[in-house]
């Protein structure tokens, strides 16, 4: 077969170091030195090759056992006793550590974690000779000892997954492999593959934007960070080495090198974590999917409540070119009254082209902190596009590399012909703070942090390390400096981020790319969003529309519900964008499906205020709240907004209705105020809303009377809507933005009216029925 040419910052798919014949392949065998209270030990690992057989005309191969008589060297041991440990962090969440060599490793603090881990001793040891049994109230773990085996229980005593060992091998032609690790020949470094049962029924998600099928079973998934420029691949701009099992438990290799994660596409019955690092770090987490993102944000970070203003419009284009043109958006945009707060310049304020020097080109900006200041008015926030790439015609190019700023080759050159900021560099990250440091002290409000996916993977780094740790950890590094910057100058949570890796989500907002601009890049940024709100990341966003090209007309009307109906909603890719430069017709139901973000605008905040504190995701996949719904865990193509909406965008053309499913419950359509019982499929026509809104049934929703910008809201008087006929109460939340104050509300029907129950509110509200309702009709 020809050999595939490596392109640069292709992926880097370590599963395949596990299959050479050259390779050395050491197994998980018997536990010694185990000492139980200190829940740590020594593991044997037992010396395989992968040898090559052959059975009615096929060849195959399988991993051998090679004894000491058979090696010619001494100096090593050919079966190592290397060290592990467990920790406890609490009830649910434990830790494995696991070491592939007896030389003293550099220890450097993680930039993933959130801080340190808590130890939590209350957990029960039972130790005896061939296994020690740990407890907590939640879970229990088995450590068997003959040959290291790990299983792992709920508190019901359900087995919810086990790591597989040299048992595999028993198989007259093994398929999969065990728990290993690998010495490669090539440099004599190490990578370890930590395989699991994987059972017929489990379901799996997470591991970051993934553009696939959001049930990653029967999946393989190279986590590392790629400029994708598509929704419908599998590569990813924010892979995270994260998931969650459908039986009740996630985990989290806490590593920067490239990761593989193989969930049933080697073997049906395993799912391996392939880490190219050579010592591994696993984290578990044991309970609902919602219990194990909470878990997990709680040891990487969870994502701060943006700004409020960041929940509106954000108009864009590639790119506005001039003051007057940004000018001239603004004025449109009220004159048509579209609701907007941000309006975004990308790739054309500088004096070169696209060459990002920080500074305003005095030609075509003349005055722009006086036009920051106007739209400011006007209720508009600026957000000013950059990237941290330098081609020889930019002004900075010089600078950056006669100081030294940028990622170096093996040599100590330049690598590549761009030069790369180094964020591992403290220089380099002062002298990035200069630049934008004017920018926000001026009034820019967000600072986009495009690209951070290309860091080489063979380049030379500050922190002495090369980018085979470096890549994957330098969207993170990125993502951190600016949002610490605009947090010190502003004071408020946001960037606009495209690349991401673990720790990120700490750092809101982050939008998904480069969207085609069809069915399929829509569909695909959808399942994007949804696997990204399962990898712990609260806000996110997308390119209304799809970017490549100029948008049509009809997919771009379905495409604005789905988009304004996110935490975060941008318009923006090639032009034209704005809604009026279309018919009729589609500014009309646009400026429709924005009234309603703004009207919803409290119920969002609420949710959003919700999700940060408990690290879940605004834009839900159905399975995380009806995780034993077995129709619910497949859907892909629907979404819950927050916890009481349910939309269902439309995803092809010419339709004007589609089967949606509906989880248990009753669900009010938000238009046509039908009533719909749950559980099933059913076909629903849409109303003057280019897709389905549903409400679950005994939700109270808080409405806001209509701005333009939510600077000009008024929080005085607040509208409940009960979405009951009056045969349950009503109950909602209301977040208090100003005493940062969650109200727990509830309403019920009495009297021929509904009545907020009296709990000492002094927040004003009104309230009616949702059949009171006037729909928003499309106006003139």
């Amino acid at each position: 077969m020809p050999r595939k040419t490596a392109l640069l910052n292709d992926p880097i798919d370590v599963s395949d170091d596990f299959f050479q014949l050259e390779n050395e392949y050491y197994i998980a065998g018997r536990v010694t030195d185990f000492d139980a209270v200190r829940a740590e030990g020594k593991i044997k690992w037992n010396y395989h090759r992968w040898v090559t057989d052959w059975s009615f005309n096929k060849m195959g191969k399988h991993l051998k056992k090679f004894s000491e008589n058979e090696v010619f060297w001494k100096e090593h041991d050919v079966d190592p006793k290397l060290h592990f440990s467990l920790s406890f962090i609490n009830a649910r969440t434990f830790r494995l550590r696991i070491k592939t060599t007896n030389v003293a490793q550099a220890q450097q603090d993680s930039l993933m974690l959130d801080g340190e881990p808590a130890t939590d001793y209350s957990w029960q040891i039972n130790d005896a000779k061939e296994k020690a049994i740990y407890t907590s109230s939640d879970c229990s773990v088995v450590l068997h000892k003959n040959s290291f085996k790990l299983d792992i229980y709920d508190a019901t005593g359900k087995l919810l997954t086990s790591t597989l060992g040299a048992e595999v091998l028993e198989a007259l032609h093994h398929k999969t492999i065990p728990f290993l690790f690998t010495k490669k020949v090539h440099d004599q470094s190490r990578s370890v593959a930590a395989a699991f049962t994987l059972y017929q029924d489990e379901k799996i998600y997470g591991c970051g934007e993934s553009f696939t099928s959001l049930n990653k079973k029967g999946q393989k998934l190279v986590l590392c960070s790629t400029d994708v420029q598509s929704t419908a691949t599998g590569e990813m701009y924010k892979p995270i080495p994260f998931f969650i099992s459908s039986r009740g438990h996630g985990m989290f290799v806490h590593t920067s090198s490239p990761v593989t994660m193989d969930f049933g596409n080697l073997y049906q019955g395993s799912k391996i974590l392939y880490c190219g690092e050579d010592q591994l770090d696993l984290f578990f987490f044991i309970g609902s999917p919602k219990e194990i993102l909470s878990e997990y944000t709680a040891i990487t970070g969870r994502s701060p409540l943006p700004p409020l203003w960041s929940f509106g419009l954000w108009m864009s284009r590639f790119t506005y070119g001039s003051q007057e043109q940004v000018k001239e958006v603004a004025t449109k945009l009220r004159q048509y009254k579209i609701p907007c707060d941000v309006i975004h310049i990308d790739a054309g304020w500088f004096k070169n082209g696209i060459n990002c020097d920080y500074e305003f080109s005095q030609q075509t900006f003349p005055e722009p902190k006086k036009m920051i200041d106007e739209l400011k008015a006007d209720g508009f926030k600026t957000s000013l596009w950059q990237l941290p790439y330098y081609t020889t015609t930019n002004p900075v190019f010089k600078e950056v590399v006669s100081k030294q700023l940028c990622v170096k080759d093996n040599n100590g050159n330049l690598y590549a012909e761009d030069a790369i900021l180094d964020f591992s560099n403290p220089e380099t990250q002062q002298w990035y703070k200069e630049k934008i440091k004017p920018l926000l002290e001026m009034g820019v409000a967000a600072i986009k942090a495009d690209f951070g996916e290309a860091a080489p993977y063979m380049g030379l780094y500050a922190s002495g390390r090369t980018g085979f740790f470096e890549h994957n950890l330098y969207p993170l590094r990125y993502n951190r400096l600016l949002a610490t910057i605009t947090k010190e100058i502003t004071g408020e949570n946001i960037i606009w981020a495209r690349s991401a890796w673990t720790g990120s989500q700490r750092y809101p907002i982050h939008w998904g790319g480069d969207p085609e601009v069809s069915d399929t890049g829509m569909a695909g940024t959808l399942r994007g969003g949804l696997s990204l709100g399962l990898s712990g990341f609260s806000f996110w966003s997308h390119d209304i529309g799809g970017f490549l090209s100029s948008p049509k007309e009809e997919l771009f009307k379905r495409w604005a519900l789905f988009g304004l109906l996110t935490s975060h909603s941008r318009v923006h890719g090639f032009p034209p964008r704005e809604p009026w430069e279309f018919s009729e017709e589609f500014l009309k139901v646009f400026r429709s499906v924005v009234e309603l973000k703004y009207r919803l605008m409290p119920y969002i905040y609420t949710q959003a205020s919700i999700a940060s504190r408990n690290g879940w995701p605004m834009l839900k996949a159905l399975f995380l709240n009806y995780p034993d719904d077995d129709t619910a865990c497949f859907i892909e193509d629907e979404y819950l907004f927050g916890d009481d909406m349910l939309i269902a965008p439309l995803m092809e053309e010419n339709v004007t209705g589609r089967k949606v499913y509906l989880p248990e419950g009753k669900w009010i359509d938000y238009v046509t105020k039908k009533i719909y019982d749950g559980e099933k499929w059913i076909q629903i026509e849409t109303g003057y809303l280019p897709g389905i809104i549903l409400i679950k049934y005994g939700s109270l929703i808080p409405h806001i009377a209509l701005a333009q910008s939510t600077a000009f809201m008024d929080w005085s008087t607040i509208e409940l809507i009960a979405f009951s006929t009056g045969d349950t109460e009503a109950t909602g939340d209301f977040y208090l933005k100003d005493e940062d104050k969650m109200l727990n509300l509830q309403a019920c029907f009495s009297d021929r009216k509904w009545k907020l129950a009296d709990n000492n509110i002094t927040q004003a509200f009104t309230i009616r029925a949702f059949n009171e309702i006037k729909n928003y009709e499309i106006k003139e």
